[in-house]
């Protein structure tokens, strides 16, 4: 399988993440959007929605959106648990990743952290500050009702729910938000990066993982 992806792409960071976890190998084709390698018909054919992640399957079909593909990867295995209720929890909060957390937590770190064209105090940064905010006091609750060694949407084992709402929570920092006040999280982050397979965002740097210098 092929993903086509850009260097800081948290949405394709959850894809590599499962992959690793998996062992399943992927090759990698990087894409530039200051090149406009996003536009490019070439691109355009495999991914209509014009944005990455896209995973290109050995008989040339394609899929787009992170979650979509952790859906397809996660089939019969731990990660996308068999029980139907259990199925259910993980698509509740793999919609809170869509709907509640991702969004704030991403333009927090694109316009504060990596292109730096805003100031913190820009109503649509002090908005998204506060949304960001809540999204993660949500998480963390949930965390603390689950356990220590619980998992979001699990008892005894992460799933893709946990994928989904790593990279942006991890990378939560580059947008100007402490992780610190947040007990639980933290230490979720943690065990997920124990885990056999663990990707960083730069492969083999995982003390990079806050960088925002592009690695050649």
């Amino acid at each position: 399988m092929h993903l086509y992806d850009t260097q800081r792409s948290g949405n394709a960071w959850k894809v590599r993440l499962l992959a690793g976890f998996l062992g399943v190998a992927l090759e990698r084709t990087t894409l530039s959007i200051d090149k406009g390698d996003l536009r490019k018909p070439s691109f355009l054919a495999r991914s209509p929605l014009a944005q990455v992640p896209v995973l290109e399957l050995d008989d040339g079909r394609t899929l787009s959106e992170s979650i979509a593909i952790l859906f397809y990867l996660a089939q019969g295995t731990p990660w996308l648990p068999a029980d139907r209720f259990a199925q259910a929890r993980v698509l509740t909060w793999l919609s809170f990743e869509q709907a509640l957390h991702m969004r704030p937590l991403a333009q927090l770190r694109l316009h504060l952290g990596l292109r730096r064209d805003k100031n913190p105090d820009d109503p649509d940064m002090t908005a998204c500050l506060a949304e960001a905010h809540e999204a993660l006091r949500l998480l963390d609750q949930r965390l603390a009702r689950q356990g220590e060694w619980a998992w979001i949407a699990t008892d005894d084992a992460p799933s893709i729910a946990d994928i989904a709402l790593y990279p942006y929570t991890r990378m939560a920092p580059l947008g100007g938000i402490e992780l610190g006040p947040y007990p639980q999280i933290l230490p979720w982050l943690r065990r997920i990066e124990e885990l056999p397979g663990y990707q960083p965002l730069f492969p083999g740097h995982p003390e990079l993982n806050l960088s925002t210098v592009e690695r050649p």
